[in-house]
C-alpha cells in the first residue's frame, strides 16, 4: 500500500481504537469471513507466432470484515493465485518467464486484495486503505473481476447521499494495483468525481476522472463525460436505452496533447425473458495519432471477449454490437457480436475485425456455480485471428 493510503489507515485506526477497546469482543462476534474460490481453464490459439497457451488457475480469495462500532469497521482479504495439475503452458503476459506462447494474463501471485477501514454516518460513507471501485458499469473504474487477481486502488473514497435521488462520489487514488501480481502496479495522483441523479425515466451521471502516473514524469488523461441510462416498461415489453458522451485530453513529458471524444447509443428489449440489445459505440481519434483510451476500465467488458482492444489503437474504435441473452434449462445464456472499424481510416487501418462472442453460466446451488465461454475474433487490418476458450467452476461462502 503506497504511503499515503496507510498513513491515512492508521490515523483513522489510532482515531478507532478507543472506541473498538470498549467492545471489540462484540465487533469480533459481528464480523464475518468470506471464502471465494474460482478455479478455470482458458486456451488461446491464434494465427500468430506463439504457441497456443493452456492453462488451468485457482483464484483463492480469504476476506474478513468486522462488524461495525460507532460507524466504524474495517476489511482485510488475501489474494492467491496457483497454477493446478502443471497446466502452465502459456505467457502471463511477461511475468513467468514463457514468452513463447499466447498470453493468458493470470500470473501465480499471493497478495493483499484489500485491506481499509471505512466510517458510515447517515448519508455518508469513508473508505480508506486498499479497496475495490465499480462505478457505472465499470466503463471507466472498474475491478477488472473476469481475470484471477482483480484490480485494486490505495485510495480514499467517499460517497455521499444528500438526497434519495442524488449521490456524490468522490475517491482519490494513489495506487493502481492492476491485475499482473504486484511487478505492474502502478503508483498515480487520481481524482475522480462523479455525481448521479435518478429519475422516473432514468439515472442521469455527469463525471471526471483525471489520471496522472506519478512516474517523475507527465502522463495525464483528463476525462469529462455525462450519462443517460433507463428502461421503461411498456405493458409487456421493457424498453432498454442508453446514451453517452465523454471528451477527454491526453498529455506527456514529451509534449504530446492530443483530444478525443467517446460516444455510446445503445437500444435493447426485453420480451419473454430474452433481452435483446444493439449499440453503436465510439473511442474516437486524434487524427489518427491518439485512441480514446480508458486505463481503469473492466475493459474484458466491452470491445470482446477476446481482449483484442485493450489499449485504443491511434485510429480510435467504432463498435457496432448485437447481443441476445436468456435463460435456459435454469443458466443463463448470452451471444454477442461485434464489428469493428477505425475511427479515423488509415490506409493501413480502416477495418479492425469482428467477433462472435458465447457464454452459458449455470447456478448449482448457492455455494457453486460454473460456466463456459467462447471468443472468436476475425481479424482485418488489426491483429491475428484468435479463440479463445473458458470452462470454470466457483465456490463462494
Amino acid at each position: 500500500m503506497n504511503k499515503l493510503a496507510l498513513s491515512v489507515s492508521l490515523a483513522l485506526a489510532a482515531v478507532a481504537q478507543p472506541t473498538l477497546a470498549e467492545d471489540f469482543g462484540s465487533a469480533l462476534s459481528g464480523g464475518k469471513v468470506s471464502t471465494d474460490m474460482n478455479l478455470r481453464y482458458e486456451n488461446v490459439s491464434d494465427d500468430s507466432d506463439a504457441k497456443d497457451a493452456d492453462a488451468l488457475t485457482l483464484r483463492t480469495r480469504l476476506t474478513y470484515s468486522t462488524g461495525a462500532y460507532k460507524g466504524f469497521s474495517a476489511t482485510i482479504g488475501m489474494e492467491d493465485v496457483r497454477v493446478v495439475a502443471g497446466l502452465e503452458d502459456y505467457n502471463a503476459a511477461g511475468l513467468n518467464g514463457k514468452p513463447e506462447y499466447s498470453v493468458i494474463a493470470d500470473p501465480e501471485t499471493t497478495e493483499l486484495d484489500q485491506g481499509y477501514i471505512s466510517y458510515a454516518y447517515k448519508t455518508v460513507g469513508v473508505k480508506v486503505g486498499r479497496q475495490v471501485l465499480a462505478w457505472d458499469g465499470q466503463r471507466f473504474v472498474g475491478h477488472v473481476g473476469w481475470r484471477q487477481d482483480r484490480q485494486t486502488f490505495d485510495a480514499i473514497s467517499v460517497d455521499y447521499k444528500p438526497l434519495e435521488e442524488l449521490t456524490l462520489k468522490y475517491a482519490y487514488i494513489d495506487q493502481r494495483n492492476r491485475i499482473f501480481a504486484e511487478d505492474r502496479d502502478i503508483n498515480s495522483e487520481d481524482h475522480l468525481f462523479n455525481a448521479s441523479y435518478k429519475t422516473s425515466i432514468g439515472t442521469v451521471t455527469g463525471y471526471g476522472y483525471l489520471l496522472e502516473e506519478d512516474n517523475d514524469t507527465e502522463n495525464q488523461y483528463d476525462t469529462y463525460g455525462i450519462s443517460f441510462k433507463g428502461a421503461k416498461q411498456l405493458e409487456s415489453v421493457k424498453v432498454l436505452y442508453a446514451a453517452e458522451y465523454a471528451s477527454q485530453t491526453f498529455e506527456n513529458a514529451a509534449g504530446a496533447d492530443f483530444d478525443t471524444d467517446y460516444y455510446l447509443v445503445e437500444g435493447g428489449v426485453v420480451i419473454n425473458g430474452i433481452t435483446l440489445k444493439a449499440g453503436y459505440e465510439v473511442l474516437g481519434s486524434d487524427d489518427g495519432m491518439k485512441g480514446f483510451q480508458t486505463p481503469l476500465a473492466t475493459l474484458h467488458k466491452f470491445q470482446g471477449w477476446a481482449d483484442k482492444f485493450l489499449s485504443t489503437p491511434d485510429v480510435g474504435i467504432e463498435d457496432i454490437y448485437v447481443s441476445a441473452s436468456g435463460k435456459l434449462f435454469g443458466g443463463k445464456w448470452v451471444v454477442a457480436y461485434h464489428d469493428f472499424t477505425a475511427n479515423e481510416s488509415t490506409d493501413t487501418m480502416d477495418d479492425l475485425g469482428s467477433e462472435l462472442d458465447l457464454l452459458y453460466a449455470y447456478k448449482f446451488n448457492k455455494v457453486f456455480s460454473g460456466g463456459v465461454k467462447f471468443a472468436a475474433y476475425s481479424a482485418d487490418d488489426h491483429s491475428v485471428d484468435t479463440d479463445k476458450v473458458w470452462v470454470w467452476t466457483s465456490a463462494k461462502f
